[in-house]
């Protein structure tokens, strides 16, 4: 059975057990989604087609609605977007979190995974299983880790 990487602790902040090739990697994928956030300037819709799953439409039937609502909260999505990024990386070492602080890293590994997920086509019948042949594998595991990150967030919250 894997450990859980993040956990309650009796005070109600959140231990986070991961090694520090975990916190490189995570260190790493933040800067990436950042670019791709700052280049998008675009609130009729995500410049860069692998932001769709983050800004999806709310009127998908109706083009002129759905720009209308993107220009009025793009901005903002962003922006809330962006800064959970940044309190990713500025604790990105740290050992405890707030449930603030936690709160913040499941949204930001949560985009970071939509992100991957819509770049490398995953669906239902994609096989998360590593395969050294398979160009798409690093990416894959990367994939499935950000989703055992998430998934022990989820828990650790509603301990």
């Amino acid at each position: 059975m894997l450990r859980r990487p993040i956990r309650r602790t009796r005070k109600g902040d959140f231990e986070v057990r991961i090694s520090a090739e975990e916190r490189r990697l995570l260190a790493s994928l933040v800067p990436q989604l950042r670019a791709a956030l700052e280049a998008d300037d675009d609130p009729g819709g995500a410049t860069d087609p692998s932001l769709r799953r983050l800004f999806p439409a709310a009127y998908p039937d109706d083009e002129v609605r759905d720009r209308e609502y993107r220009s009025m909260v793009h901005d903002d999505l962003r922006a809330r977007r962006q800064a959970a990024l940044d309190t990713v990386e500025a604790s990105v070492d740290a050992t405890r979190l707030d449930e603030e602080t936690l709160l913040a890293w499941m949204g930001a590994v949560n985009d970071l995974r939509l992100v991957l997920g819509t770049r490398l086509d995953v669906s239902e019948e994609t096989e998360l299983v590593a395969d050294p042949a398979d160009p798409d594998g690093p990416a894959l595991a990367v994939y499935g880790y950000l989703g055992f990150l998430l998934e022990s967030m989820v828990s650790a919250l509603s301990e």
